[in-house]
């Protein structure tokens, strides 16, 4: 199967079978990450910009060491030694960019919707890396890919996503990969984090925790998002903790074999206890591993669009 899309801006875009071809070619990739030496020529000739509008430790690390694997030349873009704090716009910076031979442009932005100016107005592809509290469609693909290489098939999984579901770009995103590939997604939260009429995408809305936990095959905690709420939307942290914040006694009401994710970075003793993010059940250092797998098979899709890496 050749991979047709020219970009990779959310899940909710892409089908079953294209985010398939992703996780099928992030196992090829993940072999090439095993070797003693690292690296294939797959993007050589390639240039890479990583244009980064918000601070980041995982997403930003992961994609660099995903461009330098595949051999492309990688340019790491910081916003407050550029132009940009002249005034510079957005889509002129990038303008500028492509004209020094970008191939591939990979964005986060606190805009929700940024990346898809840019693939409307330039040539490059673009890869979205999160966007506002819009999608983060490479977290969501690590996350599934996680899932698929432990419970071997997502068709039929219970899923729960807990916590901010209102500003989160990796929930959205991982409703629409989850729900695409034959899961039950629930989602669990104060009412003042849950968007209005999530309910139409196909989920299952619970406001207490346990409820909602029991049976899960997979749990992925959310960070509380401060810095994306304008005013408190709970009480205290210690209120939100008490009730939704995961401990190894609430982890219980899942399955035996119940898989612990969480995107990062982690707020210990908040969304869940550090009891529970060492736990046997925790994969979080897996999904960071699993990462640089996920993002290479993106890039390589986007610039070559071939299926077999």
């Amino acid at each position: 199967m050749v991979f047709k899309q020219k970009h990779i801006l959310g899940l909710k875009e892409l089908t079953a079978e294209e985010i398939n071809l992703i996780l099928d070619t992030a196992e090829s990739m993940k072999e090439v990450s095993q070797r003693d030496v690292k690296k294939v020529p797959a993007l050589r000739g390639v240039t890479v910009v990583n244009l980064f509008f918000e601070p980041s430790t995982r997403t930003r690390s992961s994609f660099e060491i995903a461009e330098k694997r595949l051999s492309a030349d990688v340019l790491n873009f910081t916003p407050t030694q550029s132009s940009v704090v002249k005034g510079e716009t957005l889509l002129d910076t990038a303008r500028n960019l492509e004209a020094m031979g970008a191939t591939v442009i990979v964005i986060r932005h606190a805009m929700s919707g940024a990346p898809w100016l840019l693939a409307r107005e330039l040539d490059s592809s673009i890869v979205n890396a999160g966007d506002g509290s819009h999608e983060h469609p490479s977290q969501a693909l690590l996350d599934l890919f996680t899932v698929r290489e432990v419970k071997k098939e997502i068709q039929g999984l219970k899923v729960v996503i807990v916590g901010d579901i209102l500003h989160s770009r990796v929930a959205r995103s991982n409703i629409w990969g989850f729900i695409k590939l034959g899961a039950e997604v629930r989602l669990v939260g104060p009412p003042t984090m849950m968007p209005q009429d999530v309910e139409k995408m196909d989920v299952k809305v619970y406001y207490s925790l346990e409820q909602a936990l029991k049976g899960a095959d997979v749990v992925i905690m959310l960070r509380i998002q401060m810095e994306r709420q304008g005013s408190g939307l709970f009480p205290s942290l210690r209120e939100y903790s008490r009730f939704y914040g995961l401990t190894r006694e609430r982890l219980r009401l899942a399955k035996e074999d119940v898989m612990l994710m969480h995107p990062g970075p982690i707020n210990r003793g908040v969304e869940l206890s550090s009891e529970v993010a060492d736990d046997v059940h925790s994969v979080i250092l897996d999904q960071v591993t699993n990462g640089i797998s996920v993002r290479m098979a993106m890039l390589y899709l986007v610039a070559t669009g071939g299926g077999n890496a």
